[in-house]
């Protein structure tokens, strides 16, 4: 069975411009990308777990942040690996610079048996929407073109 994840599109408007919040993922192989490799805060989830509670358990576990209101469900999109991401839109802000990653452990360097910590998230950004679309995982894109024409 392919994965699927859950997650939440927050967005705000200043100056009646649209603007999406937006999580760049931590550890040894993103540090250095920028353009395609960020995401919406999200997270797997098993079918016996309602998506809607997922997405704000991993918006909560990568900002340390809970977000609560008027939920807009959006369509499905589907990444290259076959993984579902379900998502949800909401409206709301969020100070980028005092986000809380939790944390992932693999061995880094490889092959060195050595176990380093780094956050699942490691920084966060407002971007207008033109700049969203440039920076999130290309299947992602599909979310904000959807928020543009609900909001």
């Amino acid at each position: 069975m392919a994965k699927q994840s859950a997650g939440i599109l927050l967005y705000r408007k200043i100056n009646k411009q649209l603007q999406v919040f937006l999580v760049h993922p931590g550890g040894p192989f993103y540090k250095n990308k920028d353009m395609g490799v960020w995401s919406i805060p999200k997270g797997e989830f098993l079918d016996d777990e309602d998506a809607l509670t997922a997405a704000k358990r991993e918006f909560e576990e990568e900002t340390g942040q809970p977000v609560n209101g008027e939920f807009i469900k959006l369509d499905a999109v589907t990444l290259k690996s076959g993984k579902r991401i379900y998502a949800w839109a909401i409206e709301g802000d969020i100070d980028q610079e005092t986000i809380v990653s939790n944390t992932f452990e693999m061995e880094w360097p490889p092959k060195s048996s050595k176990k380093q910590s780094f956050p699942e998230v490691d920084r966060a950004e407002w971007f207008d929407t033109d700049t969203a679309r440039l920076k999130i995982n290309a299947a992602q894109a599909g979310l904000i073109n959807q928020l543009i024409t609900l909001v």
